[in-house]
């Protein structure tokens, strides 16, 4: 049998230590965030039902899914005709009946509804684990990733949105982001849109055209307008308002005057207003800084659920696409069954917020720390002296090692500095006999020769100060 050389599937990572510290600071300082908003953890099943997930994304999005192949046979009850016609689509029913999640947010909609008659309502989730997309991997975008969600279903409430906005803000903030945009819209002024220039049933098409005015141009969704049915006469009237600039109070009176025929659009226009007035208010005797909160009519997000807001936040500091994405959804738990639910949530694309911290040198040194201390090994004798030691210190809250077996001291040292371990502690025979340990700090090279105590002291302030 020949050695296969080891690989990893395409899209996919893996993470080291260091990598796995500077994640998690990532994790624990979101998930901060949405505690102090009121919001509960839970988890969900990496695998759900195919048709649990199939349906809820559009067509784009369904082709995106991670099928999984039903265990056994599974071609023994594939369907013949499809089989030997060689359709892969059709195929699909017959040979597999689950799949990777593709978001947080339908198998959240499937949790309430199965769990209606254990939670209160409205009822406040986050929920931070990984989903897969059969995408072409590229800079930034992966086929297993992690996402934060936060969602609240069961209240109609703006305030909800506004506070959403303040979340965004306060995260990224905190993870030492400095400049960024948090990009906000309605599917109903879309909606609007599309009824104005009498072509309501082509909303979608619309949607997923105007949603890619940053990557292709005005001429590329032109070209993917009028390929999806739209005339150049609709186009001539879509031009103004897809290219709409201006404040943000500029933006909404224009859309006013364009969208007064149209009720839905006007409500939409109306629940955006509504949300710029919570974040002020939230925001009047507040410390955290105002947010760069812009209207983007262009925003679709191309996802069939959402029906009011929707969010997307992109920073300006990196290259990178979204960082952040999210909206409103009426009735998405009405697909399972239990009508009437509407819910709002974000995400945060956490590889993708850690690219960028990376590439902006973010991640604060604390971050990057593992192992504080080093305690030697030369011979049994230094190895029982320090047992008692290596446990007073954990006791303290200081991560500590001890070598585990006795070796020279340039091996024990080389040791230290590939798990960058800021600092040693030496017992050779003086140290044994006088009870004064050396102490070195790897980082500067000085020495110093004290008690386990002073070491114990040291440390301990050094933690709290960082």
């Amino acid at each position: 049998m020949s050695n296969i050389k080891p690989s990893l599937a395409k899209g996919t990572r893996d993470f080291s230590p260091q990598e796995m510290v500077k994640r998690n600071y990532i994790f624990d300082t979101i998930k901060k965030v949405f505690k102090k908003y009121g919001y509960a953890e839970i988890q969900t099943p990496s695998m759900e039902n195919l048709s649990t997930l199939t349906g809820k994304y559009g067509d784009e999005g369904d082709k995106l899914i991670f099928k999984i192949l039903n265990s056994g046979d599974y071609l023994s009850k594939a369907n013949a005709d499809h089989l030997s016609n060689l359709n892969s689509n059709a195929l699909i029913s017959s040979i597999s009946e689950k799949a990777l999640r593709y978001d947080l947010t339908v198998p959240f909609a499937r949790y309430v509804v199965m769990h209606q008659n254990d939670i209160a309502l409205p009822f406040k989730r986050f929920q931070i684990q990984p989903v897969w997309r059969a995408d072409r991997p590229q800079k930034g975008r992966y086929r297993e990733f992690y996402q934060c969600d936060v969602d609240v279903v069961g209240s109609e409430s703006l305030l909800n949105e506004a506070e959403f906005v303040l979340i965004y803000q306060e995260a990224l903030c905190n993870l030492g982001m400095t400049d960024f945009t948090i990009k906000l819209n309605n599917r109903k002024i879309l909606s609007g849109i599309a009824e104005i220039i009498g072509k309501p049933e082509l909303i979608i098409d619309m949607t997923v055209a105007i949603d890619k005015l940053d990557k292709i141009g005005f001429e590329g969704v032109t070209k993917e307008l009028l390929e999806r049915g739209f005339t150049e006469d609709d186009i001539t009237q879509l031009k103004p308002v897809i290219l709409l600039e201006g404040t943000n109070a500029e933006k909404l009176d224009r859309l006013k005057e364009v969208l007064a025929t149209s009720e839905v659009g006007l409500k939409g226009i109306a629940e955006i207003e509504t949300v710029f007035t919570y974040v002020q208010g939230l925001l009047k005797n507040s410390d955290l800084r105002q947010p760069d909160l812009e209207l983007d009519i262009t925003l679709a997000r191309g996802l069939n659920y959402y029906t009011g807001c929707i969010f997307e936040v992109k920073t300006n500091e990196a290259a990178m696409g979204s960082i952040c994405g999210g909206g409103r959804y009426d009735d998405l738990t009405g697909m399972f069954g239990l009508k009437g639910l509407t819910g709002v949530g974000i995400s945060f694309g956490a590889d993708r917020i850690y690219d960028v911290l990376q590439e902006l040198n973010l991640f604060p040194e604390s971050a990057a720390a593992g192992t504080k201390v080093l305690i030697s090994n030369f011979d049994a004798e230094s190895e029982l002296y320090a047992l008692p030691l290596l446990q007073q210190l954990r006791d303290a809250d200081i991560a500590a090692e001890l070598y585990p077996s006795s070796a020279k001291l340039k091996k024990q040292m080389g040791y230290a500095d590939a798990k960058s371990i800021p600092y040693v502690i030496l017992i050779g025979s003086d140290e044994l006999q006088s009870g004064i340990l050396t102490f070195k700090n790897m980082n500067t090279g000085e020495q110093q020769k004290i008690t386990a105590a002073a070491i114990i002291e040291i440390l301990k302030a050094e933690i709290s100060a960082s």
